[in-house]
């Protein structure tokens, strides 16, 4: 558990698709704190779709967002570790987000500790989490951190399904590193 954090100006666009700004809109009245329960709940209502779109199986997925600190919450049971770190960047990487606290579990990893003194395997050791600055490729994150540039599939496949092309990432996102083998 723990809180990750953002660029909160980077990142997939889920809040107030489609809506415009009125160009000079008389001043609005204070949000009741029904209002603001309300768009909290719609915010991290389309975080949850968002994350089951991408086809990341979690049981009992929950995702609660805080507009006042920026910050979605994210509660459920994931089969593996990665599945577990793609859900919370896929809530993270959404523009709006500042931090992810990370509420989840992973099936089996208590039972699986407990008792065998032994360090988990690489498919489930955590991965390191990089941000996406201007000028970066994939090939330049995979030379940074496995010394080669073209591990750089590695990375692409780690961050599937919110990467659909190597060629596409942006100054803001944040991308799993899996470990080196």
């Amino acid at each position: 558990m723990g809180l990750l954090n953002f660029v909160k100006e980077a990142g997939e666009k889920l809040f107030h698709r489609g809506q415009d700004k009125p160009a000079a809109a008389a001043p609005a009245a204070a949000p009741t704190q029904a209002d603001v329960a309300k768009l909290n709940q719609e915010a991290g209502d389309a975080i949850e779709r968002y994350v089951q779109q991408l086809g990341l199986q979690v049981q009992g997925l929950q995702v609660a967002f805080d507009g006042a600190s920026s910050t979605a919450t994210v509660t459920g049971q994931a089969p593996d570790q990665a599945t577990k770190e793609k859900v919370l960047l896929a809530a993270g990487n959404v523009q709006g987000v500042a931090g992810v606290t990370d509420q989840m579990t992973v099936a089996g990893q208590a039972q699986a500790a407990v008792g065998t003194g032994q360090v988990q395997d690489a498919a489930q050791a955590p991965a390191q989490f990089h941000t996406v600055a201007s000028g970066d490729t994939l090939s330049k994150i995979s030379a940074q951190y496995y010394g080669n540039a073209n591990d750089y599939m590695r990375i692409f496949e780690a961050n599937k399904p919110m990467l659909s092309d190597p060629n596409k990432i942006y100054p803001g996102q944040m991308l799993r590193i899996p470990p080196k083998q």
